[in-house]
């Protein structure tokens, strides 16, 4: 069966390059995919399926007959920012594919027309997830209020994502977590409230910027004495906004922050310690502090025995030494919505190492992806899926 459908994808090549480059010329962001939609829609209605919209910006469609029901994701959505690649068929509107979702949606599009192929075989069914928003971190969450994981009744579940630029990123290699396989990702916004008052008269006033700098370097002491070393823990100021003048007191100021874990117990410790550290040190310089958690996302937790199995399953249609279980990664990731419905898997494909000249990584606008890994993340969706629903059918 592996070699089947690894034959098949290679076949496919051109085609999966082609659908690639062309999502990648008009990228587009968040749920605003008008054009990506209409590729996909198009091109899974040219293999024989009768794609729906799902939510927002969603597609799905289903292959196969009664039994187990598989999902495969696949995100669609790009980033804000300006490409500089240089590649003739670079995105010029603003937005760029820098993370690799276009290699998804066109992996996911192959993986399609393969199962499609082998319809009559497959011992259940695979439902296709081409998901928006991942960069939001709310489009895995849209669809699943729209019903992705119902009609018919999801079993479990698999996610690819291609990786570049780092030791972890050989072409062709696959990568996963026993576990724990991302961090959680948390904005938290602290305003600060003083009183405003002239530089010469300070003592009327309570300084809002005193305060807020005292609320930086009293957050970084939890990394450093609170949380346990041997669990890796991320909590960041990233701007800090306050005052109109130099000759005043602020009489506000607004902190943005970020934290990252690899647990649930240190993402809800990390939340409790900021409230506390904002609320007590402004009020021990007489001022408040209020704070606000605009969203979040729990960290994603491969399920042991789903992740050993696909692992297998990736072991015999590659080789055993082309697949590796690595520690939990600092990146967050939506699929994590998903993760918490059902039994899931998060598997990481190579796409170019900086030994194999693949210089910048993901979500820089100079990232380019060794397209020779095309053909092997179609085969592994497929593959994956098929042996899932073979073994238990």
């Amino acid at each position: 069966m592996n070699a089947n459908y690894m034959q098949r994808a290679e076949q496919m090549r051109e085609e999966i390059i082609s659908n690639r480059r062309t999502l990648h010329s008009f990228a587009e962001v968040g749920f605003e995919l008008e054009k990506t939609v209409s590729f996909v829609m198009e091109r899974l209605s040219s293999y024989g399926y009768h794609p729906q919209r799902v939510g927002k910006a969603g597609v799905s469609c289903t292959v196969g007959k009664g039994g187990k029901v598989f999902l495969l994701r696949g995100d669609m959505d790009a980033l804000p920012m300006e490409e500089e690649t240089g590649l003739p068929f670079a995105a010029g509107n603003g937005c760029c594919h820098s993370c690799g979702h276009d290699c998804h949606t066109a992996m996911l599009l192959a993986a399609a027309k393969l199962l499609k192929e082998q319809e009559d075989s497959l011992a259940g069914r695979v439902k296709f997830m081409f998901q928006p928003a991942e960069e939001l971190l709310g489009g895995a969450l849209d669809m699943i209020q729209a019903g992705i994981l119902e009609n018919p009744k999801v079993d479990a579940g698999l996610a690819l994502h291609v990786m570049v630029g780092n030791e972890n990123s050989k072409t062709g290699e696959v990568f996963y977590a026993d576990g724990p396989a991302n961090f959680s990702g948390d904005a938290v916004t602290i305003r600060v409230k003083g009183r405003a008052a002239h530089g010469s008269t300070p003592e009327a006033g309570v300084d809002a910027i005193t305060i807020a700098s005292h609320i930086v370097i009293a957050l970084q002491e939890v990394l450093a004495r609170e949380i346990n070393s041997m669990q890796p823990s991320v909590l960041i100021v990233g701007t800090i906004h306050g005052g109109t003048t130099c000759n005043t007191l602020a009489g506000e100021a607004v902190l943005e922050c970020s934290c990252r874990a690899a647990t649930h117990e240190n993402r809800a410790f990390l939340k409790q310690r900021i409230k506390e550290i904002a609320e007590g040190t402004a009020k021990t310089f007489r001022g408040e502090a209020e704070v606000e958690y605009v969203y979040g996302m729990p960290p994603m937790v491969n399920n042991r025995e789903l992740s050993s199995e696909i692992g297998e399953y990736c072991r015999e249609m590659l080789s055993p030494e082309k697949v590796h279980v690595i520690p939990v990664s600092n990146g967050t990731e939506d699929f994590t919505a998903v993760a918490a419905k059902i039994p899931t898997t998060y598997l990481n494909l190579g796409a170019g190492s900086r030994d194999q000249g693949h210089e910048f990584s993901m979500h820089h606008p100079k990232m380019e992806v060794d397209e020779d890994a095309l053909p092997t993340g179609a085969a592994l969706y497929a593959f994956t899926a098929a042996r899932y629903l073979e073994n238990h059918r």
